[in-house]
C-alpha cells in the first residue's frame, strides 16, 4: 500500500515531463515529414550544414590553401563548412600506411578533402561505409580480383585502399581527367546510396535513374561516340560509369557541360552541387 501510494503522490509531478516528451516527439516527426518533403520537392536537402563547427590547425589550413585548389574557390561561409566536414571526417576514420609508407597530416587532410569535396552537398557526408583508409607508396595488389590497383573500396573491410602516386597523380591538370581519389569515394557513396533510404540516398538514386535513362537515348549515344570525351573505361559498368563521370565533373567541368549539358544536370543535382562555379 505504501508504494501504491507513493507512485500516485508523484505521477502530478510528472505528468508535464510526460506530455513535454510526447510534444517534443510530434514536432520531431512533423519536422522529419516536412524535410522529407522538402527534399523530394527540391532535389536537395532542406539543411546540409549543423551550426556547429570544428576547427583545423594552422597547418592543416594552410595544406587546403597551398594543395587544394576547390577549397580557394569556396566563399568564407562554405570554407567554415569545409574545414568543420574534414576535421569531422579525420576524427572518424583511422588512417594505415602500407609497404613502409609513413602517414603525415598532409596526407590525411588531402585525403579527407577529396572525400569531403565529393560529398559537399551532402548532409551526411562523412561515409558511413568507411571506417579505414589505407595508403600504399603505389600501385598494390589486391586479393580482391588477384591484380593490382591503384584505388580500392573494399565494403567487407569498410576501407578505403589508395596508391599515393596515383592520389597525388590525380591534382595534376592534364591527366586524362583521372583522380583515383573521387574514383573511389564515389563507388563507396554508391553504395551506401543503395544501402540507405536517407535524403542524400535517395536524391542520389533519382538521378543516377535520370543518367540511366538519359544515356538509353540514340542521339546521346551518338554524340558520345562522336566527341569520344569519357575514356571507353567508363561504359564497363553502371558503377565505373558513375566513378568516372564524378572525375570529369570535378576535372572539366566546363567541358563536360558544353558537351553533354543534360548529363552535367544530372550529376550536379546527383551531388547537390552548387559550389565553386559548378
Amino acid at each position: 500500500m505504501y508504494i501504491f501510494f507513493q507512485a500516485e503522490a508523484y505521477a502530478p509531478w510528472l505528468a508535464p515531463y510526460a506530455y513535454g516528451i510526447v510534444l517534443l516527439g510530434f514536432v520531431f516527426f512533423l519536422f522529419r515529414v516536412f524535410e522529407n518533403w522538402y527534399a523530394k520537392s527540391y532535389d536537395r536537402p532542406l539543411f546540409r550544414h549543423y551550426l556547429v563547427y570544428k576547427k583545423l590547425s594552422n597547418s592543416q589550413i594552410e595544406t587546403l590553401k597551398v594543395d587544394f585548389e576547390f577549397y580557394n574557390k569556396l566563399s568564407e561561409k562554405h570554407k567554415k563548412q569545409f574545414r568543420h566536414r574534414i576535421a569531422q571526417f579525420l576524427s572518424e576514420k583511422e588512417f594505415i600506411g602500407r609497404g613502409e609508407l609513413i602517414i603525415t597530416d598532409q596526407m590525411k587532410v588531402l585525403v579527407a578533402a577529396i572525400g569531403c569535396m565529393l560529398s559537399f552537398g551532402r548532409k551526411n557526408y562523412t561515409y558511413s561505409l568507411i571506417d579505414f583508409i589505407l595508403i600504399y607508396p603505389g600501385e598494390f595488389y589486391s586479393t580482391v580480383n588477384d591484380n593490382f590497383h591503384k584505388g580500392e573500396f573494399n565494403p567487407r573491410e569498410k576501407a578505403l585502399v589508395l596508391s599515393w602516386k596515383d592520389f597525388q597523380e590525380g591534382f595534376q591538370i592534364n591527366n586524362e581527367n583521372l583522380n583515383v581519389g573521387i574514383h573511389e569515394f564515389m563507388h563507396a557513396m554508391q553504395l551506401e546510396a543503395k544501402n540507405r533510404g536517407d535524403i542524400d540516398s535517395s536524391r542520389f538514386t533519382k538521378q543516377f535513374q535520370n543518367i540511366l535513362k538519359h544515356l538509353t537515348k540514340q542521339e546521346v549515344k551518338n554524340q558520345l561516340d562522336k566527341t569520344k570525351f569519357f575514356r571507353a573505361y567508363t561504359f564497363n559498368n553502371q558503377y565505373e560509369f558513375m566513378a568516372v563521370l564524378a572525375e570529369y565533373f570535378f576535372k572539366s567541368p566546363q567541358d563536360f557541360k558544353a558537351i553533354s549539358p543534360k548529363l552535367y544536370d544530372y550529376t550536379k543535382k546527383l551531388l547537390n552541387f552548387n559550389f565553386a562555379g559548378y
